[in-house]
């Protein structure tokens, strides 16, 4: 029995090193992202709670469906518990970059973590 780099090309072995290349590269600037200061929720069109990112705290946040608990802490914000029926706002994990969002559609929740940004870095997901 052969062993598979055995059958492999060198094409194979550029696809695979350029994508290594550029999971490396996505990772770091991921991590080079600013650290947010502090989270902004909203309900819709309103404002319904804002926080710095450094009180440690459980907020009940009331939507239509019922109450999503946030939690922030040393990790940044997250969604700890929500009426929703998938609970997939519950998984996205913390929240603590500039630019981050975290949202339970059903509840009309919306997280979203505000700071500083780079000058040089435009806008990722806004369109009109």
């Amino acid at each position: 029995m052969k062993l598979p780099w055995s059958y492999m090309t060198v094409g194979d072995w550029l696809v695979i090193t350029v994508l290594i290349v550029f999971a490396v590269a996505g990772m770091a600037w991921v991590a080079g992202a600013p650290v947010g200061s502090r989270l902004v929720v909203s309900d819709g069109d309103r404002i319904c709670f804002t926080a710095t990112l450094d009180q440690h705290r459980t907020v009940e946040l009331e939507g239509p469906l019922g109450r999503t608990r946030l939690v922030i802490d040393n990790q940044g914000a997250r969604i700890t518990g929500s009426p929703c029926p998938r609970k997939s706002c519950m998984t996205m994990g913390p929240a603590r970059q500039t630019g981050d969002l975290l949202a339970c559609v059903p509840n009309r929740i919306l997280v979203r973590i505000d700071g500083e940004r780079k000058k040089d870095s435009p806008y990722d997901l806004l369109s009109r």
